[in-house]
């Protein structure tokens, strides 16, 4: 192939219009997750789902009037990870916008820690460069994979629905939303659009490494659950997420009202109003517990936490729970709990 019909095939792919760029566009104006004339900082690992997400948006910017850019996280674990990253930025510089690559140094080889400082880099970069939405690349596989993973780890309705199509970047950044735009994409499907449109994937060899739980659960519990249950597994789970996503925010609601009614902090101590702690639901008085707990503690609470500080709504005056981390005690004091 020569130069010139190489370089008009670029084009005419640059030009291609397909089912997968109505489908983004679409759901963007029924959703407005990215609205128009914002700026949007999209997450760009190299692979085949933040590609696709870069390359619709790119396409689409036209219609939007957004303002886009690049960020890479290296987490620096892979040998080649220096040249993903350079891989990345020539990528942004074909499609003349700007890219921000970050390096971590001395991360630990977690999936929580690597997350964590993703999001640090998403913060830092957004902040700087005045970004209000970082689109990431996640599809409804990653969706599905996630309600197993937080399943497994007893995570409850608030874990297995934590993917959703947007929320606030963290409690500091709450002007700077995370949006997902692909959720309602397969990774078959962002596969099958970089192959049409020769976007130029990095593998990621870290994804093969079955160390990781996420990777055991995409290489082998998936494959499992789609062969010996259910051929359309991934869509079944991200319909439950989505189940749970509406049933959170009402429960959520609902808790705000209870935790104000009920909650004081008084002489450095908290306290709960045991009678309309006790008239309300199980699951609202559950969820105000954790919420207390997670201010009061040194550490997340957990299930077993929480149960302990629920069951005195219905303990004996004096009853008193063994120590919580940290060493806090709660107890009941006639129409009250005591932490302390």
């Amino acid at each position: 192939m020569t130069i010139v019909s190489l370089l008009t095939l670029q084009y005419r792919l640059s030009m291609l219009w397909t089912p997968t760029h109505a489908r983004i566009h679409t759901l963007l104006k029924k959703t407005g997750m990215l609205p128009l004339n914002t700026s949007v900082l999209m997450a760009v690992s190299g692979g085949q789902d933040s590609l696709c997400l870069a390359k619709l948006l790119l396409d689409l910017r036209s219609k939007w009037h957004w303002r886009l850019a690049m960020v890479h996280c290296d987490h620096g674990w892979r040998s080649d990870s220096a040249d993903n990253a350079a891989h990345v930025s020539t990528v942004a510089d074909q499609w003349q916008i700007p890219c921000f690559v970050e390096t971590a140094q001395g991360l630990a080889k977690t999936e929580a820690a690597a997350r964590n400082w993703r999001y640090g880099v998403f913060s830092r970069s957004a902040t700087a460069h005045d970004y209000y939405r970082v689109a990431t690349g996640h599809t409804v596989t990653d969706r599905a994979e996630t309600v197993l993973y937080n399943l497994l780890r007893g995570s409850g309705a608030d874990g297995i629905q934590s993917l959703s199509w947007q929320r606030p970047l963290s409690l500091d950044h709450a002007d700077i939303m995370v949006a997902r735009p692909l959720l309602q994409l397969t990774r078959q499907e962002t596969g099958a659009f970089c192959q049409e449109l020769s976007l130029p994937i990095w593998h990621d060899s870290s994804n093969d490494d079955l160390h990781y739980r996420r990777n055991r659960i995409r290489h082998e519990l998936m494959p499992y659950l789609r062969s010996h249950f259910n051929p359309q597994v991934e869509t079944t789970l991200a319909q439950t997420a989505e189940i749970l996503t509406a049933e959170v925010a009402y429960l959520e609601t609902q808790a705000d009202r209870l935790y104000d009614e009920v909650t004081e902090y008084i002489k450095n101590c908290w306290q709960i109003r045991r009678p309309p702690f006790k008239s309300a639901p199980l699951a609202l008085q559950r969820r105000v517990a954790r919420r207390l707990l997670q201010v009061a503690l040194p550490q997340p609470p957990n299930f077993e936490h929480i149960e302990k500080l629920v069951a005195l709504v219905d303990a004996p005056n004096r009853a008193q729970t063994d120590p919580f981390p940290g060493g806090l005690i709660a107890w009941v004091e006639h129409a009250r709990i005591t932490l302390q």
